[in-house]
């Protein structure tokens, strides 16, 4: 005999309608911006038909930003600890400059440049964390000083000169070889984005860093070395931002005293507005990623409308101020209780 089910009472009606209400706000809020590229690329495609929805359009955009998508990776692993590391571009292009000289004017072979340029990063990281750590100075503060210091140490060792020439046996594998079309580099920052996203979800090391990042004093009382923690964060940030180097060494077949720098902007505009998507209010490798790609296809959307240059500095600004804005009230919102007290 078939067993009769139970009538849905009014309360249980009740909280089934709260928690859809509940429910489509925030799935509006975790893939708003991948929705909003996706109409981007729609209006780029209306009003650029012959040229933006082209395969070698979309090879350029996704092979040229892996540099920029693996420098904010390497930024947000501070960020999720609670700390800034203003010193990330520099470090960029101090490691690509090294790895230059090494390889350009001494002659070393390209594999060793690489490891002394990694190391670079290595050492950064460790004297912007010594200082925070030991000295308890703001990082924000450190790592703009040493990111200035940085940059004068490149500007001496390079006679404020572009080193060219470096081994293809770099050059090739990042630029020239290609799977699917798009260059190797691409793929490089997309491991790096699982690898990350592996690390954050699914390791002791992931929460630890989002434990100290959310509360110091709690975290320590629960026993994490926080100041360990944090150290080792701006560490990891100083080698990925060398690994960008690397790769930015690569892309250009040069190492520029100046350029690499023009990265700081754009980086921290993706790693704020990736904080907004899929996992609001929260800094997070995917989101990281896609926001990178969406800052760069308004770009190169603009460009072949033949907006000026500048608008690029005006599309990477307001995209910071803006993410900035949204993560604020998301972390309000999530603060705020989850319903009312019953009277």
């Amino acid at each position: 005999m078939a067993q009769r089910e139970e009538p849905v009472t009014a309360v249980e009606s009740a909280e089934r309608t709260r928690k859809i209400r509940v429910d489509l706000p925030d799935l509006g809020e975790r893939y708003a911006l991948p929705l909003v590229w996706g109409i981007t690329c729609l209006i780029f495609t209306i009003l650029r038909p012959d040229t933006f929805p082209t395969s070698e359009n979309f090879s350029t955009i996704f092979g040229t930003q892996a540099v920029l998508v693996v420098l904010t990776l390497g930024l947000l692993i501070p960020l999720t600890a609670g700390d800034y590391d203003l010193s990330v571009a520099y470090t960029l292009t101090l490691s690509a400059m090294v790895l230059a000289i090494l390889n350009v004017n001494y002659h070393w072979s390209v594999y060793w440049a690489i490891l002394a340029a990694l190391g670079c990063g290595a050492g950064v990281g460790f004297v912007n964390g010594g200082i925070v750590v030991l000295f308890g100075i703001d990082p924000f503060i450190v790592t703009l000083g040493t990111g200035t210091f940085i940059g004068g140490v490149v500007l001496w060792i390079s006679a404020s000169q572009t080193i060219s020439g470096i081994s293809t046996r770099l050059v090739n594998p990042v630029v020239a070889d290609r799977f699917l079309g798009i260059p190797l580099e691409f793929y490089y920052g997309l491991g790096l984005c699982i690898f990350l996203w592996y690390v954050f979800e699914f390791t002791p090391l992931g929460r630890r860093l989002l434990f100290v990042g959310r509360g110091r004093s709690v975290s320590r009382l629960s026993g994490i070395r926080v100041n360990r923690v944090r150290w080792g964060a701006l560490v990891a940030s100083g080698i990925v931002s060398a690994g960008a180097g690397v790769l930015y060494a690569g892309t250009t077949g040069a190492a520029d005293p100046t350029s690499g720098i023009s990265f700081l902007l754009p980086a921290f505009a993706a790693a704020f507005l990736g904080g907004t998507t899929l996992q609001p209010g929260r800094f997070n490798p995917w989101g990281a990623f896609i926001a990178a790609y969406f800052l760069q296809t308004g770009i190169v959307g603009f460009q072949l409308l033949g907006v000026e240059s500048y608008v690029q500095q005006l599309f990477y600004g307001g995209a910071l101020v803006i993410a900035v804005i949204v993560s604020q009230l998301a972390a309000r919102r999530r603060q705020a209780p989850e319903a009312a007290p019953s009277g």
